[in-house]
């Protein structure tokens, strides 16, 4: 008996049943950071599956690199991507001009809500009834499922670590790799779930059957939803890199092709990819290129047999365009590589969902309070230990250790510090300024801890210092003589 159930409302193929929806660890903006946090730490796999997994990504991308001018190419990635940003409005009215020239059919969104409404607009006036969705952090940002969602669209995640976070009720904990805090044992169970019996606990299997249904999406799909990686101007083309050979499906095969792209993912001319290509999958997965490269450039012609019948473009702007010409307007750069999650000492601990939004890591520390605010995102400025290593990585060199330093004065600016802290720091601040009481609170400081210590370390749930040491030691450097 065929079965359509609700994957997130996807038709399903034979011997499939719908899994039961799992709480989400994707939390609303009333909770904070610390309880967000506490939660992956909670969970002993989460913490050595992140840490694990990107130690290997970092070793992966320095293998990349290890025999390339590395240096020369990060310079020539930030000159492309400064050269577009600084240059936006001109280079996105070069590609809507050559974008419609294609015959694609091209929308502006000033926020989020319009996003949503334009992509349901299209999808009710097509009578779409089902879309099958490639990987887009974009469509995370507006909420698009559950927009489709509520027109009576059904939506398939096709990306298979999307797939499993969309089951399961979840939200992506990386840029690059959905999944990197569910282990495969949580996958077998899920997926058990689905099929109704008990699938073999390996690798292999679950993927097999993972493909076999969203196959059967691909070929019944009226929709195909995709982002963009780049919006080439000189051609108006939209550029989609994938492993997994989901987005060519998504952009070809569905009658038709909508992809929502923020306004700073343009780029000059396609030769610039030879820069920008390289940059992104290197830092992304340590692969000289990634398996699937995709240029899409409008509906299928009347001699191509081949590719969707229309094809319309979504430009998402939710607070890109206020960031021109600003202090912050480097974070414009990023080309969502994941890079500096990989290295940053918090978001290895923590995990992307602590930072309560789509973005996790430097950049989100960044992204988060620029486009929700400081009143709901600012406090995830304060998610780093500002130790630099994400500049050391970023394919494009955004300065995200200056960029943070300026969130965390607006953030003071604005009102958001509490007064306690406000107070604390005006405290440290005057008496560190002065010599003499910097050596005489570091002395009383030293020979206080000192009495606490054993060995060199507090280890102990001491008052005043339970905050830190009930998650770590404190380790006394001895003085030298």
């Amino acid at each position: 008996m065929s079965v359509r159930e609700d994957i997130g409302g996807s038709p399903l193929p034979d011997g499939w049943a719908a899994p039961a929806h799992q709480p989400g660890a994707f939390e609303l903006p009333t909770t904070t950071f610390e309880e967000r946090a506490h939660r992956t730490m909670a969970r002993p796999f989460a913490r050595r599956a992140i840490a694990g997994a990107t130690d290997h990504a970092v070793s992966l991308t320095q293998a990349r690199f290890a025999d390339v001018d590395h240096e020369t190419l990060r310079d020539q990635g930030r000159q492309i991507r400064a050269h577009a940003i600084a240059n936006l409005p001109d280079y996105l009215e070069q590609w809507i001009a050559n974008a419609e020239q294609n015959g694609t059919t091209v929308y502006f969104a000033a926020d989020e809500g319009e996003a949503r409404r334009i992509i349901a607009g299209i999808c009710v006036d097509e009578n779409i009834a089902s879309v099958v969705k490639s990987k887009s952090m974009a469509s995370e940002e507006v909420a698009l499922n559950s927009a489709l969602e509520g027109v009576g669209v059904d939506v398939v995640e096709t990306d298979l670590g999307e797939f499993v976070v969309q089951a399961m009720g979840d939200r992506p904990g990386h840029v690059i790799a959905p999944i990197l805090h569910r282990t495969k044992d949580e996958v077998h169970e899920l997926f058990s779930k689905m099929a109704g019996r008990d699938l073999p606990n390996e690798a292999e299997e679950l993927t097999a059957f993972a493909r076999a249904g969203l196959r059967h999406a691909f070929l019944t799909a009226d929709g195909g939803i995709t982002g963009g990686n780049f919006l080439i101007a000189e051609t108006g083309e939209v550029m989609l890199v994938t492993n997994e050979g989901n987005g060519r499906l998504t952009s070809s095969v569905p009658r038709v092709h909508i992809a929502l792209v923020g306004i700073e993912k343009v780029i000059p001319r396609r030769r610039d990819l030879a820069v920008l290509l390289p940059l992104l999958t290197g830092h992304g997965t340590g692969q000289q290129i990634t398996t699937y490269v995709s240029i899409t450039g409008g509906p299928r012609r009347d001699a191509e047999p081949d590719g969707p019948e229309q094809t319309h473009v979504v430009l998402l702007d939710a607070g890109r365009s206020a960031l021109l010409g600003g202090e912050f307007e480097e974070a414009l750069h990023c080309i969502r590589c994941g890079a500096c999650q990989n290295v940053c000492p918090v978001y290895r601990q923590v995990g992307g969902h602590a930072y309560g939004w789509v973005y996790g890591g430097p950049i989100g520390a960044v992204l988060t309070p620029l486009f929700r605010g400081q009143a709901e995102g600012g406090e995830v400025a304060q998610a780093t230990t500002l130790c630099g290593a994400c500049d050391d990585i970023c394919p494009v060199r955004i300065p995200l250790h200056d960029l943070l330093l300026g969130l965390r004065r607006q953030r003071d600016e604005q009102g958001e510090v509490p007064r306690r802290e406000q107070m604390a720091f005006a405290v440290w601040g005057a008496v560190w300024s002065r010599p003499w009481l910097y050596r005489m609170t570091t002395a009383v400081g030293r020979g206080s801890l000192g009495l606490l210590a054993r060995d060199g370390v507090v280890s102990s749930r001491v008052p005043g210092l339970r905050r830190w040491t009930d998650g770590r030691n404190l380790v006394l450097e001895r003085r030298r003589r």
